[in-house]
């Protein structure tokens, strides 16, 4: 396959992943103060709304990347697409709180969209250039989240709550057009066919505790990118409260809005710094479980600033480091993941692997609420415990299981 081929293929599903987490992220400093001042949802109810989702997409998320394998990455694309936008025009004219659940649960349902990009960048991209490519898609997350998460704050205190879900919604129908018309399938008639025909897919729960030669290395795998999401979760379900009681005590709704949206921005600038710039120059230095030490080890240091500052301006380093060890770890434990099976299980690697981490958030945003109604920075000195454990355990599994450099291109 020509290298222009793969550009091309690799540009357009980076801009679907950039177009689908502007979308996203446009809610995200929205939702939770939504639910609050609206729905009168306590702190508690308002983290289990965010844990709704994740569990939804925890359980679909395996048959997503393995439906991916066996009948093609666009048709799964779409339809998980088309999901997400009946679920932010549901949030948008919600009458009751149940309403808003079931939209989160539909979203989390149909959320295969970064499964089955993943895969997508895996089908088209050598070995030994999967980490940086995958360190692309958290680009594109990056680019969206410096622009979503301010353009929703903006939008909220300018025309009111209910106009970023219906911007987002139009964000998202774009997406599905553009998966429609500009990507091209990369699972040919064949592979489709042969993943079909195999018994079950060779990534079970009982492949997974059968002995297979994969299993112990990739579950000690599960298990790290499950450590390091409970930061994240913690971090994701509770920001806005945070922000609200702590970093913006006592502003107006409308600066609050603001500041939350510029605050996770900082987010997003310093995601698409690390996958551009950063990340690359590392890979050329560091193997794999080094960058994932790294990442983790950054992750701490920016749990401990938001646990420890009550300015925003000092709480913007706290989203600086976060985000920068966010973008160093995940793209090469995600490789490292896919390293261990066999390719036409690609997809369904990463369907567990988001399994995981979906786990983590699960349980991290459910009693996020419970723990933040003890105290507003406690999620995050646990936050800042939970990634240094990371820290251990990759260092750990490096010392009985050496990990390999993966070449970046020079290009």
């Amino acid at each position: 396959m020509k290298s222009s081929t793969i550009d091309r293929r690799l540009l357009t599903i980076l801009l679907v992943v950039f177009v689908q987490m502007l979308g996203a992220s446009l809610i995200f400093p929205v939702l939770p103060l939504y639910a609050q001042r609206e729905f009168h949802l306590s702190a508690e109810l308002i983290t289990i709304l965010a844990s709704s989702f994740f569990a939804a997409q925890f359980l679909s998320g395996p048959y997503v990347g393995r439906l991916s394998d066996n009948y093609g990455r666009i048709p799964v694309l779409i339809v998980s697409q088309i999901g997400t936008v009946i679920s932010f025009v549901m949030l948008a004219f919600a009458p009751s709180v149940g309403w808003l659940f079931f939209a989160r649960i539909l979203d989390g349902i149909t959320g295969g969209n970064i499964i089955v990009a993943q895969a997508y960048i895996t089908d088209i991209t050598p070995r030994e250039k999967r980490t940086e490519s995958l360190g692309y898609i958290f680009a594109a997350f990056g680019l969206g989240f410096i622009f979503g998460p301010a353009l929703g704050g903006f939008l909220a205190a300018a025309y009111g709550p209910t106009v970023p879900f219906l911007v987002a919604a139009v964000a998202a129908a774009a997406v599905v057009l553009l998966t429609w018309y500009a990507l091209d399938e990369t699972l040919s008639a064949e592979e489709r066919r042969m993943a079909r025909t195999r018994r079950a897919g060779s990534l079970t729960v009982g492949s997974l505790l059968g002995g297979a030669p994969w299993a112990l290395p990739l579950t000690l795998i599960l298990l790290i990118g499950f450590l390091g999401q409970f930061a994240l979760g913690l971090l994701q379900s509770t920001f806005a409260l945070f922000g609200e009681a702590v970093l913006f005590q006592g502003e107006s709704r409308e600066v609050t809005d603001v500041g939350i949206g510029l605050l996770l921005s900082v987010v997003g600038f310093s995601q698409l710094f690390t996958q551009t710039y950063l990340l690359r120059r590392l890979a050329r230095r560091f193997d794999e479980g080094q960058l994932v030490v790294l990442g983790s080890a950054l992750r701490t240091i920016g749990m401990l600033i938001y646990a420890s500052v009550t300015s925003p301006w000092l709480g913007a380093f706290g989203s600086l480091f976060f985000a920068v060890g966010f973008g160093i770890a995940s793209p090469p434990l995600q490789s490292m993941s896919t390293a261990l099976v066999a390719d036409q299980d690609r997809g369904s690697v990463l369907g567990w692997f988001q399994s995981s981490t979906n786990l983590s958030t699960i349980i991290s945003t459910a009693i996020a609420g419970v723990i933040f109604a003890r105290g507003p920075t406690v999620p995050y000195w646990i936050g800042a415990a939970t990634s240094a454990l990371v820290v251990l355990a990759m260092i750990g599994m490096m010392r009985w299981m050496p990990t390999k450099s993966v070449p970046v291109s020079e290009s």
